[in-house]
């Protein structure tokens, strides 16, 4: 049986199962994607175009479809954990004079 996520809804609670993808391949037609349950995924399984059997093919997750801005994100996420930049001081900058609001001209001074 697959993993199970829970969520609320409308007063009633909502089930359904966790669906992955397993990819098979066949040894005349090449590869092909199967949604299942996560866990149920057997070893092998029936080709779609010749209903020849495919067997299971195991490979990395698909996480490296990220962008590269978010990949390099990432990385600096990671970094920062181990040895995170720490600043000793105020960077120097021009300091912009604020002007006063033009109603705080008409109040009486003490």
């Amino acid at each position: 049986m697959g993993i199970l996520e829970t969520s609320p809804g409308r007063g009633e609670e909502c089930r359904r199962l966790l669906m992955a993808t397993y990819e098979y391949r066949c040894g005349h037609c090449g590869t092909f994607e199967v949604k299942l349950p996560i866990g149920t995924a057997p070893k092998a399984w029936d080709c779609p175009v010749c209903a020849g059997a495919a067997s299971r093919v195991y490979s990395a997750p698909g996480l490296a479809r990220t962008s590269s801005a978010a990949a390099a994100l990432h990385t600096r996420e990671e970094q920062s954990r181990e040895a995170p930049e720490v600043v000793s001081e105020v960077p120097p900058g021009r300091t912009a004079r604020r002007q006063p609001h033009p109603a705080l001209s008409r109040l009486p001074r003490l």
